[in-house]
């Protein structure tokens, strides 16, 4: 992980480069909260890891859980770009020919952000269910600005007859969990599995629009 890495996750512009003192902090805390937790994390061993003395971290950052967020808050706001945090105008903005098409391209998407930065999101996974500022960071730039969007999508594709007459937040907790599911057991509970992931992705894809008995969701009424 090196510094060209720091820049590229923080999203920073011309006018907000880091220093190398602060870059170092941030590469350091990343990789601390990733193996030891927040909780147990020290800010003196962040320190000593990016060879800098530890008043040298609170210049930067007020608390411990203000270097946690700075890290952490612009990962969330790039978890599901570019393929979903895109300004649609309307349903015929859409850039998918069909569902699938838009789940392959998530899925693909994703994995390969995931394998690029799994050390920060596993830091995000650790931390959400204990850190309230994070959850609403969360909220905010995952929950509210994805659902907006992905409900265009699937409205988009329900009325072209591509997806079964569900209410829609069904669709869309059923297909974010099964993506989520698919991405935490290749990346974190199952990484050294010797994974297909062309085929993986497929099955996770035929699983979403199919489910798993012989004649799919698609063949139920829901009301």
């Amino acid at each position: 992980m090196g510094e060209q890495w720091i820049q590229e996750i923080l999203n920073l512009g011309e006018d907000e480069k880091m220093t190398p003192k602060q870059l170092a902090i941030l590469q350091a805390a990343i990789e601390v909260f990733s193996d030891k937790g927040y909780s147990a994390a020290a800010t003196s061993e962040i320190a000593q890891k990016a060879g800098v003395a530890e008043g040298t971290i609170f210049r930067y950052y007020k608390t411990k859980k203000d270097l946690l967020l700075s890290i952490v808050g612009p990962t969330m706001s790039r978890m599901i770009a570019p393929f979903v945090l895109r300004n649609f105008k309307g349903v015929l903005d859409i850039p998918f020919d069909s569902y699938e098409d838009f789940l392959r391209a998530f899925i693909v998407n994703r994995l390969e952000f995931g394998r690029k930065n799994f050390r920060i999101i596993k830091i995000l996974i650790q931390e959400i269910p204990f850190q309230p500022a994070l959850r609403e960071q969360f909220v905010e730039n995952i929950l509210g600005k994805v659902v907006e969007r992905v409900e265009k999508i699937v409205e988009h594709f329900k009325e072209k007859g591509e997806i079964v007459e569900i209410p829609t937040p069904a669709i869309i907790r059923f297909t974010v969990s099964s993506v989520i599911g698919f991405l935490l057991a290749r990346l974190l509970l199952m990484p050294d599995k010797d994974w297909n992931d062309e085929e993986e992705i497929e099955l996770t894809i035929r699983f979403i629009m199919h489910g798993i008995s012989p004649d799919g969701i698609g063949s139920k009424t829901f009301k």
